[in-house]
């Protein structure tokens, strides 16, 4: 019943064997850790369970023994409600703290990053023109830096963070927003529901253990950022200030194990309580945001965006960065012109497109890099549609030239002789200066997947009804009682009269025009138009 370390193992240091190990079998080495199996006994007698295991943020430790068969695993405690109930998307907190969460998760050392007096990595953004401040750190990461002034370094690596984890703050980002309460409430979630939503169940080329080590190591990154917020007055929202809090509490992981025929214990499950931190309070407060006391923002997370970056990570780094940033920027409206040199620094930073521009061979590679990770946006449902004016077909991806390319075989063969024939063809290299052209073109927008799609429009139009509505309701705000008794009278028109033609009680006219109830937006319009109020 001994336990041995894997080669996952990352020699972090939360199994300290002074503390997490009883019987003083974890041993370092080079600074290598490993477990003396002749001292090892999976804590029986110490512990209920193998507190290396439990203590462990990648669940290195395994039972040295093969399994042969197990039993019946323990019960796990009831998980909130599932996201996806309809398999495709979810609503999800969607305010500038999760979306620089998010920035940060995905675009790392890309960011511009200060260093605090306490040497903490410090990424700010200014709100309202400067008028206030929304800045972010990170608790305990390792990262390689080159000074360029006494305030600004340049972060050249951020091994410990994953891109992938940004699905997880998604995911976290989604149980916050079906809460009434995300600040007070917590939400529980388990292994088994982070496969389905990432897509892990279909990986059968990885083993349990190393899926549940994924999930562990992934779900605890978003928990290590932690915001600072002094906003301005925005609206009927007064200012307000939020001193440093993490975006996420992991309260408790609950380590699921079963017991083989040998005795060996084998983790087999993990669960996860989370509570959303006090941002919540401010930017998805349902009830505060019709009293006009707080925000209640947020969007619409399809899961095929969470299973294509867990896809695509690795070989296309610059598309995942990309997606994830769309997901936020469509929100604010389906057609956003976006400049090529925005989306470059995206996905591959602002250094990489200042190189390029210095250097004919990073030039090159960059424009490779960039029009192949937009065929891949391209291929996954998201279109770009390009200027005319500012991004013409010369400059244009050879993939995009050739989405012109009948499927018929003689339409096709016409096309190419209608081609040759013209001074310049689709197979011709890009022109001099394609690089300075690219700086200068659009993308007027990205034409989205249908179900996505769907979905954002619905939100559109939901937005531009609550807009009209408080646009109607400011406008007869200053309707009184007393306006209301003048245009009665001018028209001759009794109290009993008037209720008839609003099918209203006449009691209900008499208190209105003694300022005794305060008139709703909906009898406001039809007062309007009964009365001719506020035309």
């Amino acid at each position: 019943m001994t336990h041995k370390m894997t080669e996952n193992c990352i020699s972090c240091g939360t199994c300290v064997p002074q503390i997490h190990c009883p019987t003083g079998a974890i041993t370092i080495e080079d600074e290598k850790y490993s477990i003396n199996p002749e001292l090892c006994n999976s804590c029986e007698g110490y512990y209920e369970e193998p507190q290396c295991v439990i203590h462990c943020s990648i669940s290195s430790p395994v039972p040295t023994k093969a399994k042969k068969g197990r039993y019946k695993a323990e019960t796990r405690i009831p998980t909130s409600s599932n996201l996806f109930p309809n398999g495709k998307h979810s609503p999800f907190a969607s305010s500038i703290a999760i979306w620089e969460a998010c920035n940060i998760l995905t675009q790392r050392e890309s960011l511009p990053w200060t260093v605090n007096a306490e040497g903490k990595l410090i990424y700010q953004r200014s709100i309202k023109q400067g008028q206030g401040s929304i800045s972010f750190s990170i608790k305990d990461v390792e990262y390689s830096s080159q000074i360029i002034n006494d305030d600004v370094i340049k972060v050249t690596d951020m091994p410990a963070m994953d891109i992938r984890a940004a699905c997880l703050h998604l995911i976290y980002a989604a149980h916050a927003a079906v809460i009434d309460k995300p600040w007070e409430q917590e939400f529980v979630i388990d292994d088994q529901q982070i496969e389905r939503y990432l897509g892990l169940e279909k990986r059968k080329d990885l083993s349990k253990a190393t899926k549940l080590s994924l999930i562990k190591n992934l779900a605890q990154q978003p928990c290590n950022i932690s915001t600072t917020i002094d906003w301005p007055q925005q609206g009927r929202i007064n200012a307000f200030s939020l001193p440093e809090d993490q975006l996420w509490h992991i309260l408790d992981i609950q380590h699921h194990f079963s017991e083989d025929s040998t005795g060996s214990k084998h983790l087999v499950g993990l669960t996860f309580r989370v509570k959303a931190g006090l941002w919540t309070k401010y930017f998805l407060n349902r009830e505060g945001c019709k009293q006009g006391k707080a925000f209640y923002q947020y969007g619409i997370l399809p899961q095929s965006i969470l299973t294509t970056v867990m896809s695509i990570w690795q070989q296309h780094e610059g598309t995942a960065r990309m997606l994830l940033w769309l997901l936020f920027k469509t929100k604010m409206g389906r057609e956003q012109r976006l400049t090529v040199p925005t989306l470059m620094r995206v996905a591959y930073g602002e250094q990489k497109v200042i190189r390029a521009s210095s250097c004919r061979d990073d030039r090159k590679r960059l424009i490779r890099t960039f029009e192949s990770d937009l065929e891949v946006l391209n291929h996954y449902g998201l279109k770009p549609e390009f200027d005319p004016v500012t991004y013409p077909q010369e400059i244009q991806p050879m993939w995009a030239k050739l989405a012109a390319l009948p499927d018929d075989g003689e339409e096709a063969l016409d096309f190419w002789i209608d081609d040759g024939s013209k001074n310049t063809r689709l197979t011709d290299n890009g022109p001099r200066g394609k690089w300075n052209m690219l700086l200068n073109a659009r993308i007027l927008w990205f034409k989205l997947p249908e179900e996505w799609d769907k979905h954002l429009a619905d939100f559109e139009k939901q937005k531009l009804r609550y807009s009209n509505k408080r646009k109607r309701t400011k406008k007869l705000a200053a309707i009184c009682g007393e306006q209301i008794m003048t245009a009665r009278k001018n028209q001759q028109l009794s109290q009993r009269q008037l209720a008839t033609m609003l099918g209203k009680s006449q009691s209900w006219i008499r208190d209105i025009e003694s300022g005794r109830f305060q008139l709703k937006g909906e009898d406001q319009m039809l007062l309007q138009n009964v009365l001719g109020l506020g035309g």
